[in-house]
C-alpha cells in the first residue's frame, strides 16, 4: 500500500536540509579536511561552498529588492546557467576558510541564526545573484543545493552513512530540477529518460 505524505512548506524542508547537512558536519572524522571533495575543491572547501546556502539567506535578507526579476526556484537555475564557474570555486574556497578550527561549532550557529531570521522575515522580495525573487522560492534554491552537497560530502568521506531526507524534501528538489530542465527547453530528453525510453545525454545537468 502506497502511503500519502503530508505537504511540508518550503520553510520546513529548507530547515530539514539545513538540519542534515550540520548532523553530516558532526560525523565528519578529523582527518580528511585537507581530502578530496568535489571537482577542484577539497573537503574543507566543498563544505565551505554548501554553507554558502545559509550565508547567502542571511545576506540576501539585508539587501531588498524593488522588482521580481526571477518568479521561481527553477526561473533562478536558468538565470545562472552562464555563471562564472571560477568564482564561484573561490568562493567555496574562502568559505572553507572561513569555517574555521571547528566547522562543527561554526556550522551550527550559522543553521541556527539564520533559521531564527526565515521564521519571523515574512516573504519579502530580496536581491539574489539572479535578480530579484521572494524570499520563499530563494528558499528552494537553498533547499536543493544543501541536499545535493550533502550527498556529495558523503560520497566524498569514506565509510560515513549517507544522509536521510524526507520524501516531501525529495519531491520538492526534485520538482524544482525537472521544472528547470523544462525551462531550458530538455523537458522531453528527460520525461523519455525516466520512461526508460531513451538515456540522458553525456554532461546532462541542471547546474
Amino acid at each position: 500500500m502506497i502511503e500519502a505524505w503530508g505537504e511540508l512548506n518550503v520553510r520546513q524542508t529548507f530547515a530539514e536540509a539545513a538540519r542534515t547537512f550540520t548532523d553530516l558536519v558532526r560525523r565528519i572524522p578529523a582527518g580528511p579536511w585537507d581530502g578530496p571533495g568535489l571537482g577542484e575543491w577539497d573537503l574543507r572547501s566543498l563544505f565551505g561552498h554548501t554553507s554558502r546556502s545559509l550565508i547567502t539567506v542571511e545576506t540576501y535578507l539585508g539587501q531588498p529588492a524593488d522588482i521580481e526579476e526571477v518568479p521561481t526556484a527553477a526561473a533562478y537555475y536558468v538565470a545562472i546557467a552562464n555563471i562564472d564557474n571560477a568564482a564561484v570555486a573561490d568562493r567555496g574556497r574562502q568559505a572553507g576558510q572561513a569555517l574555521g578550527g571547528n566547522p562543527t561549532e561554526f556550522v551550527d550557529a550559522l543553521r541556527k541564526r539564520v533559521l531564527a531570521q526565515v521564521d519571523t522575515a515574512g516573504n519579502p522580495l530580496i536581491q539574489t545573484a539572479a535578480g530579484g525573487m521572494r524570499l520563499e522560492n530563494y528558499l528552494s534554491t537553498r533547499t536543493f543545493e544543501l541536499v545535493v552537497h550533502s550527498l556529495d560530502i558523503a560520497a566524498a568521506v569514506p565509510d560515513i552513512e549517507p544522509p536521510e531526507f524526507s520524501d516531501q524534501l525529495l519531491s520538492e528538489v526534485a520538482r524544482v530540477a525537472a521544472t528547470a530542465v523544462v525551462l531550458r527547453g530538455r523537458g522531453v530528453e528527460l520525461l523519455l529518460a525516466l520512461t526508460g525510453r531513451a538515456t540522458l545525454s553525456p554532461g546532462f545537468s541542471v547546474v
